[in-house]
């Protein structure tokens, strides 16, 4: 696999908690892929494409590394991206 729909991918990497909260995440305008906007929760997207995602009141920037076919638990998720922000915490 070498595509997914963006709210899936967000789903199966545990950024939100249910696939319908993905898709209104990106309706809502809150997400960038490589830069642009985007509200279609069926784009694709591919290894390499950086996500921009506005949750609460917090950003999280995210390189995409992989995919999966199902949902899994949290450390099977985290191989699926690179957190490119740097932790201050």
């Amino acid at each position: 696999m070498d595509r997914q729909r963006l709210d899936k991918w967000l789903w199966h990497a545990r950024v939100v908690k249910a696939r319908t909260s993905a898709a209104a995440l990106v309706e809502a305008g809150d997400v960038r892929v490589n830069g642009v906007r985007e509200t279609a929760p069926g784009h694709t997207v591919k290894a390499g494409d950086v996500l921009t995602i506005g949750l609460d009141r917090t950003v999280r920037v995210l390189k995409i590394t992989g995919f999966s076919e199902r949902r899994g638990d949290a450390s099977s998720a985290r191989v699926l991206y690179d957190d490119l922000q740097e932790r201050t915490d």
